[in-house]
């Protein structure tokens, strides 16, 4: 569809919308956020996606390999989940030379050595494998187990415990309201993967953000469900330099 095409639908449906209400609105927002959005991850050259079991079976064969510099997949979610589809993924997407990484759901009202020690029994510890990655959101049914101060405590062991078996400095995965809340002014050596969609990330204190992750209704060739997409800050210089700092050199794919 050309320029051209999408101004005159869009205007269109603009006008259609015309007193029919908030629902309407909503929807031009979104498209209109949506669009913003991928155009501005379209800015940095290294894109990559993560998934889990909610993605169902993946062709992995079909995945474009050209397009997609890296990949996450869930592995573990507090003490003792473990994503059924974590091994398959895993085994499947290396063997089809993509540059894969892990990430564990943090449970707030969870032990951060057991967590630790969930993800380290689950995730294998491979050189070529991107450094670990915790997912820190707010838990409604965990919110006051620990004080901010505890919370603190507890994730600073799964960080050390995880730094110290894989050998790689983790990232962490936040929205921008449980940074701004919790972590700002702490961690200050650990890599951002942020989650915002209405833009690029903009957090209190102005860290600098390592990935970005800007929709969560990505489209793949191969994945039949919607996609977290995701984008590196930086160039493919940058990239490699990152690679390299972790000790990661590129799989070669052992499947045609």
């Amino acid at each position: 569809m050309t320029k051209s095409t999408r101004i005159t639908k869009s205007s269109s449906f603009i006008a259609s919308c015309i007193g029919v209400g908030t629902v309407c609105l909503a929807v031009i927002l979104y498209v209109f956020i949506f669009h913003q959005n991928t155009a501005s991850a379209q800015e940095f050259p290294v894109q990559g996606f993560d998934v889990s079991h909610h993605q169902g079976e993946i062709n992995w064969k079909q995945v474009p390999h050209k397009k997609f510099q890296f990949i996450y997949l869930k592995a573990t979610e507090g003490g003792d989940f473990k994503d059924r589809k974590f091994q398959d993924n895993w085994l499947q997407a290396r063997e089809h030379g993509f540059l894969v990484g892990a990430y564990h759901f943090y449970r707030l009202c969870r032990d951060g050595k057991i967590q630790a020690q969930n993800f380290i029994e689950t995730v294998p510890n491979k050189p070529d494998a991107l450094p670990p990655v915790i997912d820190l959101e707010y838990d409604s049914s965990c919110i006051n187990t620990y004080t901010r101060e505890q919370l603190l405590t507890e994730i600073q062991i799964m960080h050390d415990q995880l730094q110290q078996h894989y050998g790689k400095q983790p990232i962490f995965y936040i929205s921008k309201t449980f940074y701004n809340i919790v972590l700002a002014g702490e961690f200050k050596n650990t890599p951002l993967w942020v989650r915002e969609y209405q833009g690029q990330p903009e957090l209190k204190g102005n860290p600098q953000w390592t990935f970005w992750q800007h929709t969560n209704q990505g489209t793949i060739q191969g994945i039949s469900k919607p996609v977290d997409m995701n984008v590196f800050h930086g160039s493919v210089y940058d990239w490699s330099i990152f690679l390299q700092k972790n000790g990661i050199q590129p799989l070669t794919p052992t499947t045609p």
